[in-house]
């Protein structure tokens, strides 16, 4: 791959995606990207860029992006978080809500969906009382192809096989002939949507608990700040944010604090945690 594609690669993917690769990762962009081309008809990676470049807004480029982002997920990845949720975060929270019973959940970054049906089979099975609350779970990502094979709630035996017990599998999904199918029970209250982290999202309300796990770390601190202040201006007094195992705000922005006690990077604002004690 030359250098002047790599080049455009970079920039093209980071102004539309946050994706930012740094140096040295022209096999990833050849090992994603080749396969486009040539189903395309183009001869070499050379060729799809050349393309791009004359329509950066064309199916090309989406498909480029789509290439690019990782979608890898499973069911109750890194359990953890939903750990905490159910025993730290959620009495407390569902406490304060017992007159208006209603609840938000943000899943930044979903994917094929794996996250945000974790969290109605969380709740569903921890916490029935919620059976007759306004329960909502956003699902949001950048590949409109995930985000189609979350809607459908269909998965593969290898899918399910990651993160779900078998109980859990025979409770809440259905075996068809196209796989697993989550079932209605589940799927109501969850709806996907299309959303690009970096473009404005203040559309989508307010949450009570947002995740948004293993995306931030592809980006520069700038944009990582950037979506972290948009999304503490969208929290509930006592919301919080959920990050992935391996992200932190620490040097990204002063705006959060980690929850007490927690194992699980949790966040809260800062300012609401001075309000609080104050």
């Amino acid at each position: 791959m030359n250098p002047a594609d790599y080049e455009f690669c970079c920039r093209f993917l980071e102004e539309r995606s946050g994706l930012s690769l740094g140096e040295n990762k022209g096999y990833l962009l050849e090992g994603r990207l080749v396969p486009i081309a040539k189903a395309n008809g183009l001869a070499d990676l050379s060729a799809l860029v050349s393309a791009v470049r004359r329509s950066p807004n064309g199916p090309l480029a989406d498909a480029m992006i789509e290439a690019m982002t990782t979608n890898e997920t499973l069911f109750f990845r890194d359990k953890t978080p939903f750990e905490e949720l159910k025993a730290t975060i959620l009495p407390p929270m569902l406490e304060a809500r017992a007159n208006t019973r209603r609840l938000r959940i943000w899943s930044a970054a979903a994917s094929t969906g794996q996250e945000a049906y974790s969290l109605a089979i969380m709740l569903h099975d921890s916490f029935p009382q919620l059976a007759d609350w306004r329960l909502e779970i956003v699902g949001t990502d950048l590949s409109q192809a995930a985000l189609e094979r979350a809607r459908s709630g269909v998965y593969s035996q290898f899918e399910v096989q990651r993160g779900l017990p078998i109980q859990t599998l025979v409770k809440h999904f259905q075996q068809t002939p196209a796989g697993w199918k989550i079932q209605d029970h589940l799927r109501r209250g969850i709806s996907f949507q299309l959303l690009n982290l970096m473009k404005p999202f203040q559309i989508l309300g307010v949450f009570d608990i947002i995740f948004c796990r293993n995306v931030l770390i592809y980006f520069e601190s700038p944009l990582k700040r950037d979506i972290l202040e948009r999304m503490e201006r969208q929290l509930a007094p006592d919301g919080c944010v959920i990050l992935g195992a391996a992200e932190t705000v620490l040097g990204v922005t002063d705006r959060f604090e980690r929850s007490i006690g927690c194992r699980a990077p949790i966040y809260v604002p800062k300012a609401r945690i001075a309000i609080k004690s104050a």
